[in-house]
Parts: C-alpha cells; structure tokens; sequence
C-alpha cells in the first residue's frame, strides 16, 4: 500500500472548499482549485537585504509558498529588488500609506501588494498604484484590520465589529474594481478568533475573490497555535480560505510549521512526516514521549507527505498502524513491533528503534521523490 493511499481524504473527511476566482501571486496560484497556501512574513529590517534574504531562506525551507516583507520606507524599497532576486518564492510587499512605496516594490520585482486603498492617498495615487501593479504583473491583498479600521466606520458601529470590517473590505474591493483591476483577495482579521470567523463568514458570502485567512496579534507560540488552530481552522472546516498566514510572536518559521500542521489535521495538504502518538501512560513499553521528540527533530527535513504512528502499547497501537504508512507499536521485554503499510512487519529492540524509524522514514521517502520524479518526466 502506497503512503498516497494512508494520506487520502475519506469521503467522511471531505471538506466542500467555497468556490472563489483563482488569482496569481508570482508563480503561485490562490483560490479556486489551487492547494491552500502557506505563507509567513519576515521580521528583519527589509533594508538589511542580507539579514531578509536569509531569513527568507528559512522559511523557504521550512515550506513557505509565500512570503511577505514590509517596506515602509525608500531604503526598504531600494533593497527590495535584491531581496526579491535572491528569493525562490513570490514576494508579497506590504504597504501602508505611502503610494510611492507601492509603485517603487511594484517594479523592484514584487509579485503581490499588500494594500488598504484607503490609506495611501487620493484616487489619483491610488490610480498610479493600480497601474504599477497591472504594469509588472502584481496581484494584491486588501487586508483590513480590526484595529485599524476607518474612523467613519468606527463611528458607524462603535466598536470594530465583524460588520464594520466586511464593510471595509468591501468598500476597498470596489475602489479595485472601479478600475478594472480584478486580481487581488482579501484579508479581515482580528486577534478575537469570533470576530475574525465571523467577518469571513460574511465576507464569504458577499464577494467571490480568495480570501487570506488568518487571527492577527494572535499571540506567543503556545497561546497563538491554539488561538490560530481555532479561528482558521474552523473556517477551513467550513470551506472558507485560500492561503493563510499564522501570526505568531515566534519566529517566523513557526507559523509555515504551525499551518502545515492545521492543513494535515485537516486533510487539505500534506507536506512532511505527520507522527501520529499517543500521551503515553504506565502500559508504555518504551518512552514514548523522548522518542516523539526525537523523531520530530531527526525528521524535520523529510517534505514527502507520510503518516507515522508511535504507540506506546498494543491497546490502541495496532488499530493505529493500520491507517499510517509506517508505525512502531511498544510491546515487552525490550522490543516493539513495526508496521508497514499498516501490516506487522517486523520486530525491533527499544534502543534501536529511533535510529531504525529514521531509516525507513528516510528510505519511504526517497521512493515517494523517485515515483514523483518519473511521473513528472513522463508528463513532458
């Protein structure tokens, strides 16, 4: 049994995904029926080229299918050009208030703006903005902020609000819209994971464009899983969402790891070793809790989608192995089973099994890049 077979989608599991247009950021699609993007965004000082372009590197690693990068002023605009040259995937430019920021990324090789046409100035420069991006290929995000709206609309509702937000979003969309600029999607966010679902829900159902999920401030890496797990994934559940971002005070390689991680428990996408373990208890026949960690650490590097199951005893180990492509079930005297595409296959002693579990993992994987590579050759 293949490891493509394990990672399918039951029809139990099926999530109806929200039909939207599909939109270009750089070479990546978004939206329609394009995979769930993963993206992130730098902390360096964008002027420091040299410090970005690394960190960029990183999160490339780690997966990132997108990355932004702010650029509030002329000398991060200045080192855009060479930050966007060095990097392998679309560079979103994040702009706020000064137009000429966004015509300047536009043309140092941003494949995507991220926006509020509200801020940047009369309708003239937001004109001369729009044009900038039609002029070098730029898509753009529309992102509205909670703690950031519009005074009219504060003073509208009172408070920011799930209504407030929509309408903000919808007011900038048309501004895009007006001028036959159609290639962008829309963020509304905000550090309460009710009111973020809340405006999504609305907004789903108000415009057909791709939609940026993400609960912004969300928090430190512990609390801004759990509150990110909640609001985006609930509305992943729900079909809603077409690229997401998890806003972490942690570095930012966490949050590609963090969504990776929503996206597999949901079963929207795959992407390296997903290791599938119980708490352990006092039936354990081994420490399961040092060998997961281990594990996670030694594995880290696989990309090839496969599930692995490392169950501490025979209650729940074998009915566990056989849903993942690879598992190791404690037993006694020292040894545990392995399983194999979901059969028992062998035996292995306690002190060799991390080092045992690698070797296969790593073996699994290099098939799975081989059959990918041959199909991929024989498509051409």
């Amino acid at each position: 049994m293949t490891a493509e077979a394990h990672t399918s989608v039951r029809p139990w599991r099926a999530i109806d995904r929200r039909k939207s247009r599909k939109i270009r950021v750089g070479n990546v699609e978004v939206g329609g029926d394009a995979p769930i993007t993963v993206q992130s965004m730098t902390n360096t000082l964008t002027a420091d080229a040299n410090a970005t372009i690394a960190q960029i590197r990183q999160l490339e690693e780690a997966g990132a299918d997108i990355v932004r990068v702010s650029c509030p002023d002329e000398e991060s605009t200045a080192a855009f050009r060479e930050i966007a040259r060095a990097a392998k995937v679309p560079l979103v430019a994040d702009i706020h208030f000064h137009y000429k920021r966004g015509i300047e990324a536009a043309e140092a090789g941003a494949a995507c703006l991220r926006i509020n046409p509200g801020n940047i100035g009369n309708a003239q420069r937001v004109r001369d903005v729009i044009q900038a991006a039609r002029d070098h290929g730029c898509s753009m995000r529309i992102g509205v902020n909670a703690g950031s709206l519009e005074r009219d609309l504060l003073e509208k509702y009172g408070e920011p609000c799930p209504d407030a937000m929509v309408e903000s979003a919808l007011r900038h969309a048309a501004i895009l819209q007006d001028h036959d600029f159609h290639e962008f999607k829309i963020s509304v966010k905000a550090s309460d994971p009710f009111m973020t679902v809340a405006a999504y829900q609305q907004l789903a159902e108000a415009i057909d464009c791709p939609l940026h999920l993400g609960v912004t401030e969300a928090g430190a890496l512990r609390t801004g899983t759990v509150k990110s797990s909640i609001g985006i994934g609930s509305m992943l559940w729900a079909g809603i969402g077409d690229t997401i971002r998890v806003s972490l005070a942690a570095d930012p390689v966490e949050e590609i790891k963090v969504g990776f991680d929503i996206l597999k428990s949901l079963g929207l996408r795959h992407r390296g070793v997903n290791i599938i373990a119980c708490p352990s208890c006092a039936r354990q026949g081994f420490n399961v809790i040092k060998t997961v960690e281990a594990l996670e650490a030694r594995l880290a590097h696989i990309s090839q989608p496969m599930s692995l199951s490392i169950i501490g005893c025979v209650v729940n180990g074998p009915g566990e192995a056989l849903m993942t492509d690879l598992g190791f079930t404690g037993g006694g005297k020292g040894a545990g089973m392995v399983y194999v595409a979901g059969k028992p296959d062998h035996k292995q002693d306690n002190d060799g099994m991390v080092d045992h579990i690698v070797a296969l993992v790593e073996a699994r994987a290099a098939e799975i890049q081989a059959a990918t590579t041959a199909a991929f050759e024989a498509a051409e």
